[in-house]
């Protein structure tokens, strides 16, 4: 019958086996970084290639982090539109007041409604024909 003292001894972890756990980790990760990048940049391409002056307004609140991340996205992306502070501008207050959406960011792509902000969905509704 076997007894504690006859259990096989455990072997150290080698030093060379957690470097090359921990490359083959920094590699996975920056190689899923590189390409996020990259379908981010090909989709702000084609957003910047769909969208005309006058497509895309967002109703914008000054205190909103999501409206400041769809301004910076879309600034970045050289994407053409137009915003306005419900804050600042009564006009704006009024039509977000009318459109009775929740929170902020509220876009109007082509005249319809899109709440909050996603560069997927604004692909698919600028890809609709007008109407």
């Amino acid at each position: 019958m076997p007894t504690a003292t006859d259990a096989p001894a455990e072997r150290p972890l080698d030093k060379r086996s957690l470097w090359v756990a921990l490359a083959l980790i920094l590699a996975t990760t920056a190689g899923v970084s590189w390409w996020q990048q990259q379908r981010e940049a090909r989709l702000g391409r084609e957003l910047a290639a769909q969208a005309r002056p006058g497509d895309i307004h967002m109703l914008s609140s000054t205190q909103c982090g999501y409206c400041t991340q769809a301004r910076r996205w879309l600034q970045a992306q050289q994407v053409p539109f137009t915003e306005c502070f419900v804050e600042r501008d009564a006009a704006c207050a009024a039509q977000f007041r009318a459109l009775m959406q929740p929170g902020t960011p509220v876009l109007l792509v082509r005249g319809q409604v899109q709440l909050g902000f996603s560069p997927q969905q604004l692909r698919q509704r600028l890809a609709e024909p007008p109407g």
